[in-house]
């Protein structure tokens, strides 16, 4: 049986993993080579999936650029040579929509990740993440390593980060209407709702992943994103019943919507494991408001 190591295995997307060993910054800091070599000596991977980053909301991304650039370069850099230094059969590395372009046609696909500049806010930690990308497409060429990335959309579930300050939009819209309702004060959205998103849960993702180990020999790039849309009204709303909020939603229309739509195309995912049922957003928001109340106390927040 393959021995299966996660990188980021406290946060989202690594917790949700059924099998593996699974490691946070407590446990091998990343941005060390000689920590990092440590990882792969005691465990011996035959399996690296790679979702460790320092990650963050818009202001800490302007406010840190450079600590953004250097530790996610520093790891992903760090992940993939150990790697190849370890003769790993087959390493996994977790990208982001920020990769994109900020100017580009919808749909994403994976063709258009090098196509422009990625949006000023997040450049630095765009760049980062686009720069493991090459990375992995330099050692497959020279190396003839089994190595790939994949591109997650909107993912949300389990083990989420909660923190108002840093947060995305599902456990942001949660964690406010959890306070809303237990200040007996408005739940406030910023703009109409109109806005649309496609999101996935975070088992999902995993899955995902597992298959795409089993059955992918490329080397390109993976979009996972669930082609169905959610407006945030319908967000709110579902959060709303599943909290039992009785309270009233408060739309600050003085806020930004955002961009209204950021579509992307599973189609490529879909060609490699075939036809997929993703969780409902209505089953994967009840599991993960369930879940957010039980542990309050103790979640990321």
């Amino acid at each position: 049986m393959n021995k299966i190591v996660i990188t980021g295995g406290t946060g989202l997307i690594g917790s949700a993993f059924k099998n593996g060993k699974k490691f946070g910054s407590k446990q091998y800091d990343l941005r060390s080579s000689i920590e990092t070599d440590r990882m792969f000596q005691e465990h011996n991977p035959d399996i690296v999936i790679h979702a460790a980053a320092r990650v963050g909301g818009v202001g800490a991304n302007i406010q840190y650029p450079a600590d953004f650039y250097y530790d996610n370069i520093t790891m992903n850099t760090n992940i993939i040579h150990s790697c190849f230094q370890h003769k790993v059969k087959k390493l996994v590395c977790f990208l982001s929509t920020c990769v994109f372009p900020d100017k580009i046609d919808y749909p994403l696909t994976e063709d258009k990740i090098h196509s422009g500049e990625p949006h000023s806010t997040n450049s630095s930690y765009a760049y980062a993440k686009r720069m493991a990308d090459i990375q992995i497409k330099a050692y497959n060429k020279q190396y003839l390593t089994n190595y790939f990335s994949v591109i997650p959309c909107n993912v949300y579930g389990i083990n989420d980060n909660f923190n108002l300050e840093n947060a995305h939009v599902i456990p942001t819209l949660i964690h406010k209407c959890w306070l809303a309702k237990q200040n007996n004060q408005p739940f406030e959205v910023w703009g109409n709702g109109s806005a649309l998103r496609e999101f996935v849960f975070a088992e999902d993702m995993a899955d995902i992943v597992m298959k795409l180990v089993d059955v992918y020999e490329g080397t390109d790039p993976i979009i996972i994103s669930n082609p169905k849309e959610y407006s945030i009204k319908d967000v709110v709303d579902l959060i709303v019943k599943y909290m039992e909020f009785e309270g009233e939603v408060k739309w600050l229309l003085d806020k930004p919507n955002g961009q209204h739509r950021k579509p992307s195309s599973n189609k490529k995912l879909l060609e490699i494991i075939g036809d997929y049922n993703f969780t409902t957003l209505e089953i994967g928001l009840k599991k993960t408001i369930d879940w957010f109340k039980l542990n309050y106390e103790t979640i990321r927040k």
